[in-house]
């Protein structure tokens, strides 16, 4: 009799712990229920080519502590997938994959993005289920994502280390921290690193109104600042303008006008780019601080897991497996408190997990004095 058979993959951008998850999944469906696990390479490309490897016990082995994934990942989607120069909608062709391979399921770790994807997939009728990995904490209905404790930590040492630098040289340091549309980690790390000013994309900064602050640390005989600002920081005024154009593109179904707004959005987008450097050319402008800017990229994102990814990811991977061998699908393996949930796609795709205004960690840079640009 033929072994039960469950396919994984990995999508979207790479993220400490994605191994240990792939490992904790993949003992388990093999140890405890005596699945084969089918891993396909490079995210939903490699299932749509049938690029597969079955997975044993040694290749799992020894990969815990090591960063990034076995399977490789990449950003294509399934509806949406560039072939020969063409974009196509390669749904058919995983469902007929997922058939061919005989595999009761298939499990997709990523972040919001890939929760989308599974659940257009699970319309067609696939059976899909999800892990939540990213380093921007950002997925809705689950408390943390693995890959956002290993980034903080990175983060947090990054600007330990800038307030040297900063202080010898009595400058104003400006370090770009990863979050395009959430500011856990740069809200994170600048409160786990002192810095002096925190810049994140739920609040909406006014280059005064940081110049102020800095100019107030300096009358007080603090002549360096530390700014950690999230990539997708941005001022009031170009805060507003996309919000505008984003609700346009939510309040009318006109193909003319929406096409118009998103235009409009990615030209906003584009505009942003750069934005960080423009904001510390700013802040010596109007401080007479030299500025100096530290852009941290993809060093966020890698090398080894830190211990508490490496056991949130095999939690999440582990439960996974329990709930494949129970038939559970069309869900998100979700940390909660400490247990796991099963939370359905649908409560999970086009949801973002953003800082609230009025979150405890907001509310503790306030009360030491950091300035958050409002």
């Amino acid at each position: 009799m033929a072994a039960r058979r469950v396919g994984i993959l990995t999508a979207g951008g790479d993220s400490p712990g994605l191994n240990a998850a792939i490992r904790g999944f993949g003992k388990t469906m093999i140890g405890t229920y005596g699945f084969e696990v089918v891993g396909f390479r490079d995210g939903f490309r490699g299932l749509a080519e049938n690029r597969k490897s079955v997975l044993q016990k040694k290749q799992l082995a020894g990969i815990l502590t090591i960063g990034g994934t076995i399977l490789g990942t990449s950003r294509d989607k399934p509806t949406k997938m560039l072939i020969d120069g063409d974009v196509r909608d390669v749904t058919e062709q995983i469902l007929a994959v997922c058939a061919k391979e005989r595999l009761e399921g298939l499990v997709c770790l990523g972040g919001g993005g890939t929760a989308k994807n599974a659940l257009r997939l699970s319309r067609a009728g696939l059976n899909v289920l999800t892990l939540p990995k990213t380093i921007d904490n950002d997925v809705a209905g689950t408390d943390a994502t693995f890959g956002f404790a290993t980034a903080l930590e990175i983060a947090t040492e990054a600007i330990d280390r800038l307030h040297s630098t900063a202080h010898s040289h009595h400058r104003i340091i400006v370090a770009e921290v990863m979050g395009h549309r959430a500011g856990w980690l740069t809200l994170g790390a600048g409160l786990a690193g002192g810095a002096d000013v925190i810049l994140i994309p739920e609040i909406p900064y006014s280059i005064g109104s940081i110049a102020s602050a800095i100019r107030d640390r300096v009358k007080k005989g603090t002549n360096f600042s530390i700014v950690a600002v999230a990539e997708g920081a941005r001022s009031v005024d170009d805060a507003k303008a996309l919000a505008a154009a984003e609700a346009r593109v939510a309040a009318t179904k006109d193909p003319d006008a929406r096409l118009a707004a998103k235009m409009e959005i990615a030209k906003l987008e584009l505009q942003h780019e750069g934005n960080t450097l423009r904001l510390t050319q700013q802040l010596e402008q109007l401080t007479g601080l030299e500025s100096r800017v530290t852009i941290l990229g993809y060093v966020q994102r890698g090398g080894t897991p830190s211990p508490i990814d490496r056991l949130l990811a095999t939690r999440l991977g582990t439960a996974a497996a329990d709930f494949v061998a129970a038939g559970t699908w069309g869900v998100m393996v979700a940390a909660q408190g400490d247990g796991i949930a099963a939370v359905p796609l649908t409560k999970v795709a086009g949801r973002r997990n953003t800082v609230p205004p009025d979150h405890a960690w907001v509310r503790a840079a306030r009360n030491v004095g950091t300035c958050l640009g409002d």
